[in-house]
This record gives C-alpha cells, sequence and structure tokens, in this order.
C-alpha cells in the first residue's frame, strides 16, 4: 500500500496552492479539454501571481493534530449547517443502509452520532466507538438509547462476529494504514454482515481537503491525514473476505459565484483552501471540475 507520509508541521503558502491549481488546469489543456486561449490565459495568469506583491509574504506555518486534540475543538461546532460532507455522504449511506434488514449496527468513529441517530431510527441496536471523549458525550446526548464506547478502531472494544452492520464515517483518511482497521471491521462482522465506509476521496485529498482546527495554543493547525488511493480501499477489503457489493464516487457541482463588485481576496487561512480559488476561478474550475469529493464503500462478509 502507498502511504504519504505527513510533516508535523507543514508550509501553507497560498502562492503554491494557487500555482497548483494553474497546473492541473494547464495539464486538462495539454491532453485536449481546454483550448489554446484557455492555456494562454493560464500562462498569463501565473505570471501575474507571481508578480503579486500580496501572496508573497502569506505563509502560514500549520501543525498536525491527533484526533483526539484536534475533535476537541472541532466538536462544538462540527454539526453546525455549513459541513458540506454531511450533504455529500449522507444521500449514498442511507440509500444503502436502508436495503438492509435492522440489526446490530456498529458506528465505529461515530463522531457526535449523526450515523448512529439515523440508524436507531431505523430499528437497528446501536453500539457505537470513537477515541473522542468530546464527540461521545455529545453524541450520547444524541442518541441516549445507544451504547457509546471510549475505543480505538484498530481494537474495537466489541466481540467477534458481534454485529451485523459496520458504518464509519470520515474517519479512515486520518490513519496512516488501511488493513488493520478493514481487518477489525472484518472480525466484529458476523458472516453474510455489511460494512459501509464513507470517505474523503484521495482526489479531494490532494487539493487540500483536509480540516482546520486551532491548536490549544491557537496555532493554525489540520488534522493529520493521509491520501489513501481507491485501490487501498479495495485490497484491504479483500484480503480479509469481504466482497465488493458496490462503490460511488459523489461529486459536487462546479460553483459558479455570482460575480462580486469587492475584489476577491485570500481570506483568513481558517478558509484556505477554498477562499483562495476566488483569485483564480477559471483555473479553479477546470482543475475542480467532475472530480470526485467523497469515496462510498459497500462491502460483505463471506459466509465461510
Amino acid at each position: 500500500m502507498w502511504i504519504v507520509s505527513v510533516a508535523l508541521v507543514s508550509y501553507e503558502h497560498p502562492l503554491a496552492y494557487l500555482l497548483g491549481l494553474e497546473g492541473i488546469a494547464l495539464l486538462r489543456g495539454f491532453i485536449g479539454e481546454f483550448d489554446r486561449d484557455f492555456t494562454e490565459s493560464r500562462i498569463a495568469e501565473i505570471r501575474r501571481l507571481l508578480q503579486d506583491e500580496s501572496l508573497k509574504n502569506a505563509a502560514v506555518d500549520v501543525h498536525r493534530v491527533n484526533t483526539v486534540d484536534g475533535y476537541r475543538v472541532w466538536s462544538e461546532t462540527y454539526d453546525q449547517p455549513g459541513n458540506a460532507a454531511f450533504d455529500i455522504d449522507e444521500p449514498e449511506v442511507k440509500r444503502i443502509v436502508d436495503a438492509l434488514p435492522p440489526g446490530v449496527a456498529l458506528d465505529a468513529a461515530c463522531g457526535t452520532g449523526r450515523y448512529a441517530q439515523w440508524l436507531a431510527e431505523r430499528g437497528h441496536r446501536v453500539v457505537a466507538v470513537d477515541s473522542s471523549p468530546d464527540m461521545l458525550a455529545r453524541a450520547r446526548v444524541r442518541v441516549p438509547q445507544g451504547e457509546f464506547l471510549l475505543g480505538d478502531l484498530h481494537r474495537l472494544p466489541v466481540a467477534d462476529s458481534g454485529v451485523d452492520l459496520v458504518v464509519c464515517g470520515l474517519a479512515l483518511t486520518h490513519l496512516p494504514a488501511l488493513n488493520p482497521v478493514v481487518a477489525e471491521f472484518a472480525r466484529v462482522l458476523r458472516p453474510g454482515g455489511h460494512l459501509v465506509i464513507a470517505d474523503v476521496h484521495p482526489e479531494a485529498v490532494a487539493r487540500g481537503s483536509i480540516p482546520p482546527v486551532r491548536g490549544p495554543d491557537g496555532r493554525p493547525a489540520r488534522l493529520v491525514s493521509h491520501r489513501h488511493l481507491v485501490g487501498d480501499y479495495l485490497r484491504a477489503a479483500l484480503l480479509v473476505g469481504l466482497q465488493l457489493r458496490g462503490c460511488e464516487e459523489p461529486r459536487t457541482p462546479t460553483s459558479n459565484h455570482a460575480a462580486s463588485s469587492n475584489p476577491p481576496t485570500m481570506g483568513p487561512w481558517h478558509t484556505w483552501p477554498w477562499s483562495l480559488t476566488d483569485l483564480v476561478p477559471e483555473a479553479a474550475r477546470a482543475a475542480n471540475e467532475g472530480v470526485p469529493r467523497m469515496i462510498i464503500w459497500h462491502f460483505q462478509l463471506t459466509n465461510t
């Protein structure tokens, strides 16, 4: 399995992100998706960006924090409207789960219990595990009938063959390796049981879809994240007897913001990289057109 090492401190330079978008857009133009005028516009825009004095000294050192520390901060605002990830993963996960009979369901890395809530509403007996005490505290209030356990995805506090369904949402990108955790999912599933995973797509991670938080001392930080290739998930599952039942890669439509009378700005650090795209809207649209934001897996454990 291919794993990208993650530095403890990343050097986030807005110019690096902007030039990266321009580069992706140019590559798509090079293979024939855009015309000569588009390519020449991109090259001219790169020259302009390199001469922009406001960008030259705007870099920020960003620390990486683990999920326990990061979600302690994020738990206070995690469920607030505006988390676009929920609009992407929930319809697909619900579609899969709605076709399955009620049983014992494990919400692995349950967070504040958004999956656990609608699993319980669908008649499942919910067991949920998370490594963040702060997230668990909110989940227990949200789903009082569920059983919520503090634990690690590598050592789930669940008996062998103890559940009919495992769901895991937006968690595996925080782990350096998939094989040990997917093996744990297979261990706790009964033969014939189902596994549903929703995760940030590797293409989205590569484009900066990594949650920002503030560290304990207020310093800029992001949750430690890794970019797993699509095949990494599949290989980890097949290795432990999980059969593929479905895979979806939902995309978000390309934004077409209405023109503003105000000149675009970088925005504050915590809005990066999305606010930066306003500085190069044509390149951003071209670089992000059709790129998946999530990957949704449905596996079933073999009966033998």
